[in-house]
């Protein structure tokens, strides 16, 4: 009896000192988190290829003298192209929360991997449906294809809530997003040369969307939903990335606290900095191309080349910013609270100047313009330090459904935004009317970042700590049994000993 009190009492002190205990980092140097961020950047880098072919293939199939004339061209005109660039954001919305719910009762996992799979094949068809159903069959793809997309960042954000550690936060989750924005890089480059080669714009659809396909299919069958559902993880990667996020043998599918998060001035600071950050993320890739185009009078090839170049510089820099971010938090050169918001206003108030500036450039300024762009892409992978990484900060349990509340709206902003620029831009040669569309994005960039400074924060909330209350109080319970009390004073008096 004594003994099997003994070894009760152990197993509880364990787990508190367990849940106390700062981790040590595993031996090799490259784990299983590190292979499963990789699958998660090579699938959101297809998101953003499925989304992004569009932006520079539209120019192609409305004016193939740009391209390669022996391939259809559509006689649609500049709000009709609007809406084909808005229309994905109409299906993207809808399915933000209820993806998110869907991610944390379900699987993450197979949810991304779907989303891939149905984006490819709808972006595989693009061409058949401009063919035979015009402007209106391409809206319809594009809706749908917003439907699948929806779940990406809900799935993304549940995923690195279990698989990073706080430590390597800022770098693992700015590396998968930063996917995005090499897809970018290598979508709007490929897609100029593509569109004005012998195979012509339809092959841009038929690249990326096999791509696409593919990689949903190796992370279905090579992503895990969490390191406890990994059949070959090492023990001590395991126990380090477990123990850095406080998560116990106790499985818990508690229902999210949706009035709380209503109510939490965090909470609606981060989604007043998310809705800038989606306008003005938005509102530079899908109008940029045009401006290129109609303002700087770049051809085909040198439009894809141009507005890619911003990206790749955002995205190498990425990684001294996302590594810089994490030392200062480490070594408690700032807290993490302050980093979040100097990332954050690096990432929107430098992209408001530089808009500014780039209102202000003339026609035979294209250089100048590059670099104004350059400045204003790069310097805004820094939000991915600031308030993109905050959902984990303000609740570690609830990241995804976080992420798909403040999403959802934001995500309306990347539906406004074009279709606010094709009413502003009524002549897309007339540099004042760009202007004005510079200004209002700079504008939005400016209150977003405001209010974050003034009411952000990166303290975990009280509600998300519901999952942490019982677990508490399952502990508690057991360690107040009589026996243990008994044993538990056994060894204090053992401990008075000489």
């Amino acid at each position: 009896m004594a003994s099997s009190v003994r070894k009760k009492r152990v197993s509880i002190v364990s787990l508190s000192e367990k849940m106390k205990t700062s981790p040590n980092k595993p031996e090799a140097w490259y784990g299983c988190r590190h292979t499963q961020v990789v699958l998660m950047c090579l699938g959101f880098f297809c998101c953003y290829a499925v989304r992004v072919t569009t932006s520079v293939t539209l120019e192609a199939m409305t004016n193939a003298v740009s391209a390669n004339p022996d391939f259809e061209e559509f006689d649609w005109s500049e709000p009709v192209k609007h809406m084909i660039l808005s229309s994905f954001f109409w299906g993207y919305t809808c399915t933000q929360i209820p993806a998110s719910i869907l991610a944390q009762r379900w699987s993450a996992q197979g949810l991304f991997s779907a989303t891939l799979i149905i984006s490819g094949l709808l972006t595989l068809g693009s061409p058949i449906s401009a063919h035979y159903g015009g402007w209106q069959a391409v809206i319809a793809a594009r809706v749908i294809c917003g439907l699948a997309q929806g779940a990406a960042l809900p799935s993304l954000h549940t995923l690195l809530s279990k698989w990073s550690p706080p430590e390597e936060r800022g770098r693992l989750v700015t590396f998968v997003y930063s996917g995005g924005w090499i897809g970018n890089v290598v979508c709007l480059l490929s897609t100029g040369f593509l569109a004005a080669s012998p195979i012509g714009w339809p092959s841009c659809f038929y690249v990326w969307g096999s791509f696409s396909i593919l990689c949903g299919i190796a992370f279905c069958i090579f992503g895990k939903d969490s390191p406890s559902e990994h059949p070959s993880i090492p023990f001590d990667e395991k126990e380090y990335i477990e123990m850095s996020l406080g998560i116990t043998e106790i499985d818990e599918k508690p229902s999210t606290p949706w009035i709380s998060i209503f109510k939490s001035p965090p909470v609606w600071a981060l989604l007043a900095t998310q809705c800038a950050q989606s306008w003005g993320f938005w509102m530079l890739l899908t109008e940029i191309p045009s401006y290129m185009a109609s303002i700087m009078r770049f051809d085909i090839k040198q439009n894809g080349l141009m507005t890619a170049l911003p990206y790749l510089t955002a995205w190498i820099v990425s990684f001294p910013i996302s590594y810089v971010s994490d030392l200062c938090i480490r070594k408690n050169i700032v807290t993490t609270q302050r980093s979040r918001k100097i990332c954050n206003t690096i990432g929107q108030w430098t992209p408001a100047i530089a808009l500014i500036g780039l209102g202000y450039t003339r026609q035979d300024q294209p250089q100048l313009a590059v670099s104004i762009l350059i400045i204003a892409v790069s310097s805004n992978i820094a939000a991915f330090c600031g308030h993109n990484v905050n959902h984990m900060d303000l609740s570690p349990n609830f990241a995804g459904t976080l992420m798909g509340f403040t999403n959802a709206i934001a995500s309306a902003c990347g539906i406004l935004a074009p279709l606010i620029a094709g009413v502003i831009v009524r002549d897309p040669t007339d540099i004042l009317q760009w202007r004005n569309v510079f200004f209002l994005s700079a504008g939005i960039y400016t209150m977003g970042n405001l209010i974050f400074i003034l009411f952000g924060t990166s303290k975990v909330q009280k509600w998300n700590d519901e999952i942490k209350s019982r677990r508490e109080s399952i502990v508690h319970k057991i360690s107040m049994t009589p026996m243990t009390v008994a044993t538990i004073q056994e060894q204090k008096e053992i401990e008075k000993i000489p």
